[in-house]
């Protein structure tokens, strides 16, 4: 058995699955021609058999997120704190919807794992009309839940099968009620993680709550000086194989209306290397400086086509150009993050594996360059032992 207070660490990527204790921590390819279960125990099990349940904790990444449609009836209220809320909770936006204009929005194919609906405060009712059952006829999805006025509450069970009611997340004076709808999501997310069936099979190992990796690793972010020479504000990018996350500190954004934690996290569910390849392929070649960048990296749309190590490398220079692009006032998204204030750029996560740093400050040299028309050029530090999860794992477990 473990001595006494010591735990083991565990987290379950896409692509990598990683254990940590009081001694060291490796790192393994998985093998995905078996269960997350059995190639754990083949591989480490004589590590894992050493701990109590009790003293295993797991994080994952292995779902890939959660994907969400938001619709509202104000761009200024509605739309932008259902944004928020679900942004911070580590969910994937792939379309808001301003209710005013629904019939001229084009359904999306895709399963979308929930729906969220809002608008109006608490005593206006008579908001939503048959326009709106209409257009969710339309959609495939897994979960709806309605944070609106509470007038318009009976009208929407009546039309709605298996809608959710939370308070509404806009109060009377406009301002913005986050936790119901936070709750609700991270719940959401945690489920998703906990149904899958590989994920389900890791507790005949541990008797703890398997988070997700991006909530651990944000978790992290205010010890990561005691390891790293990060100076403040930095941010962290989490690059992988079934998805790309960005952490960061709350003084790079003006407008953030969330404020219960010092740093917030997004969740990029279609940017992974692997899992997500052939999405991440797709924004990369809708990207119009793309194929400027891959000039610049001396190869050919056709490395797209390749199944090789240097195309590996490439979709993840690719997947940082990306990210930060989201990030900036180019892309005019969800947040825009001052990048030109920022002292430190951190990585971690599969990417680690991968580029080495000189092939990583290329590509952010690039994009300040090309996107930004500046010179700043930001620390870069590779989390090259890829344990920084550790520490928001274990300051997590203490908090419990």
């Amino acid at each position: 058995m473990s001595r006494e207070n010591e735990k083991l660490f565990i987290d379950i990527g896409s692509t990598y699955f990683k254990l940590s204790t009081s001694e060291h921590l490796e790192q393994h390819f998985r093998n995905f021609n078996k269960d997350i279960l059995d190639d754990l125990t083949h591989k480490c099990g004589n590590i894992i058999k050493r701990f109590d349940k009790n003293d295993v904790h797991i994080c994952s990444s292995a779902n890939g997120g959660l994907s969400a449609l938001i619709i509202g009836i104000s761009q200024s209220f509605s739309l932008k704190y259902a944004a928020n809320i679900a942004f911070n909770s580590g969910i994937n936006i792939i379309d808001t919807v301003l209710y005013q204009n629904i019939e001229e929005y084009t359904p999306p194919s895709d399963l979308i794992d929930v729906v969220i609906v809002v608008g109006g405060i608490n005593s206006h009712d008579n908001i939503f009309s048959a326009s709106l059952y209409q257009y969710l006829a339309s959609l495939n999805y897994s979960n709806i839940v309605f944070v609106g006025s509470e007038k318009e509450v009976p009208a929407i069970k009546d039309n709605i099968e298996n809608v959710v009611i939370l308070p509404n997340i806009i109060d009377d004076r406009l301002h913005i009620v986050e936790k119901y709808l936070k709750e609700f999501l991270t719940n959401l997310y945690q489920q998703d993680i906990e149904g899958k069936e590989d994920i389900k099979h890791l507790y005949d190992i541990t008797a703890n709550q398997i988070f997700s990796t991006p909530y651990i690793v944000n978790k992290a972010l205010p010890f990561i000086d005691a390891r790293f020479s990060v100076v403040n504000p930095f941010i962290l990018l989490d690059i992988g194989g079934a998805t790309t996350d960005i952490h960061y500190s709350k003084d790079l954004v003006d407008d953030n209306i969330v404020t219960e934690n010092e740093y917030d996290r997004l969740v990029f569910k279609k940017l992974g290397v692997y899992k997500s390849r052939q999405s991440l392929i797709f924004a990369a070649k809708e990207n119009e400086f793309v194929y400027e960048l891959l000039m610049h990296l001396k190869v050919t749309e056709n490395i797209f086509d390749e199944e090789s190590e240097k195309a590996t490398k490439i979709l993840m220079q690719l997947a940082i150009f990306l990210v930060l692009c989201k990030m900036s006032h180019y892309k005019k998204a969800y947040i825009n993050l001052k990048l030109l204030a920022i002292n430190s750029i951190v990585l971690t996560g599969g990417i680690t594996k991968v580029l080495n740093i000189d092939e990583i400050e290329n590509i952010i040299s690039f994009f300040y360059k090309k996107i930004l028309t500046s010179d700043h050029s930001p620390a870069t530090i590779l989390d090259s032992n890829y344990d920084i999860w550790t520490l928001g794992a274990k300051e997590k477990e203490l908090c419990q």
